[in-house]
C-alpha cells in the first residue's frame, strides 16, 4: 500500500477492499492488512485485487473518488467513477491542447528532455562503472553533445524541430549501445534499430520491452482518466496509443534499454532463446518470453526514489506517477510537466 499524490496504490495481490466508516480497509484471508481515511484521496488503484464491497464503491462514487482496477501485471481493467465531472474536463483540456501545436510542443519537449537526459546519464554511468571496457572519450563526447541537445530542446518551438533534435540524440546514443553490451558479444550485438521486423537478438528484445512499457504507460494514463490515444508529439493515428508513446519516451532508455542490457549481461537469456526465420526476422522462443516477462515483473518491484516527488516507490509505479503528474499539469496544478530525470 502506497499513497502517492492523493492516490492510494494497492500492490499486494489478492486483497479485498471494504468500507468502515470513512476508511478504506484492506483485508486478505479475513485478516486486516491496513486501513486509511478516504477523505483526502482522489483515487484508489488496486492491482490483482480480490474484490471491492458495494458500500465502498458507492461511497467513492458519491465523493468523486475513482476506483481503478488493474491485473497484477499492470494491465488496465476498469475505472469506476460517479457522475462525470473532473474526468470530462481533463479530457477536453487534453484534446484542446493536442489540437494546438504550440501548446503540444511545450508539453512534448519535456518528454524529450527526459529521454535525452536519461540517455546522457546512462552513458555517464558506463564511464564510471566500466572505464576499462568502453571507449570513455567517445562516451564523454556524446554525453556533452546530448547536453547541448537538451538546451536546444528546451527552447524549440515546433514539433518538426523537436523530432529532428530527438532523432539526432537517438542516432548518437545508438552509436554507443553496442559497447554497453558487455557479455555474450558474439551472439548479442547492436548496429542499428530494426523494428518491423527485428533482425537480430538485441532488437527482438528491445521491441518486446518497448511493447510491454507502452502497455504499462497506456494503463497508467487510462487509470488517471487521460486518453492514451491522443498525444502531443505523436499525432493521432487510428489504433495508435499516441500519448502512451509520448510519455514512455523518457523511460525508454532508463527503464527498457537498461533492462534488456541486464538480461544480456547477466546471461538470463542466451543465443538458444532466439529463432531466426527464413525472411531474416528474429523472434524469442516461448520459453524466452516467459523468462523475460518474469524478470520484467521482478524489475517492477524494485524500489527507487522518485526524482521529482522525493518518495520511494517501485519501478512499476513510475508510469503511474508520471501519468498523475501529467494530469495535474493539464488541470493547472503544476506550472509545467516534470519529466522523470534519472541519475
Amino acid at each position: 500500500m502506497k499513497k502517492l499524490l492523493n492516490t492510494l496504490f494497492i500492490t499486494q495481490p489478492d486483497v479485498y477492499l471494504s468500507l468502515d466508516g470513512d476508511n478504506i480497509v484492506l483485508s486478505k484471508d479475513k485478516e486486516q492488512l491496513g486501513r486509511l481515511p478516504l477523505h483526502n484521496l482522489e483515487a484508489v488503484a488496486a492491482f490483482g485485487y480480490t474484490g471491492a464491497s458495494p458500500a465502498l464503491m458507492g461511497y467513492c462514487a458519491e465523493r468523486n473518488i475513482s476506483l481503478i482496477f488493474f491485473t497484477m501485471n499492470g494491465r488496465f481493467l476498469a475505472r469506476v467513477i460517479g457522475k462525470s465531472r473532473g474526468n470530462v474536463v481533463l479530457r477536453k483540456k487534453q484534446y484542446r491542447l493536442s489540437d494546438d501545436e504550440k501548446a503540444s510542443v511545450r508539453i512534448a519537449r519535456n518528454f524529450i528532455v527526459g529521454k535525452v537526459y536519461n540517455h546522457k546519464w546512462m552513458l555517464e554511468r558506463m564511464t564510471r562503472d566500466y572505464p576499462l571496457r568502453i571507449d570513455v572519450a567517445q562516451f564523454k563526447e556524446v554525453s556533452q553533445y546530448l547536453s547541448s541537445i537538451i538546451k536546444q530542446v528546451r527552447v524549440c518551438e515546433s514539433l518538426e524541430e523537436l523530432r529532428g533534435l530527438e532523432g539526432q540524440a537517438a542516432i548518437n546514443y545508438n552509436k554507443l549501445f553496442n559497447q554497453m553490451i558487455l557479455q555474450q558479444k558474439e551472439d548479442f550485438f547492436f548496429h542499428s534499430r530494426s523494428r518491423r521486423p527485428p533482425l537480430d537478438n538485441v532488437n527482438a528484445m528491445l521491441s518486446f520491452a518497448y511493447t510491454l512499457l507502452a502497455n504499462d504507460v497506456a494503463s497508467a494514463l487510462e487509470g488517471v482518466g487521460l486518453d492514451a490515444y491522443v498525444g502531443f508529439m505523436h499525432r493521432d493515428r487510428p489504433g495508435r496509443i499516441s500519448l502512451a508513446l509520448d510519455l514512455m519516451e523518457e523511460l525508454r532508455g532508463v527503464y527498457a534499454d537498461r533492462f534488456v542490457l541486464s538480461m544480456i549481461n547477466m546471461k538470463v537469456l542466451n543465443k538458444d532463446d532466439f529463432i531466426k526465420k527464413e525472411n531474416g526476422t528474429v523472434i524469442m522462443t516461448n520459453e524466452a518470453r516467459t523468462k523475460f516477462l518474469k524478470a520484467w515483473q521482478n524489475k517492477k518491484q524494485e524500489k527507487i526514489t522518485h526524482p521529482f516527488l522525493g518518495e520511494k516507490i517501485s519501478w512499476g509505479l513510475v508510469p503511474h506517477a508520471q501519468a498523475l503528474l501529467l494530469a495535474r499539469y493539464l488541470r493547472g496544478d503544476l506550472d509545467e510537466y516534470p519529466p522523470f530525470l534519472w541519475k
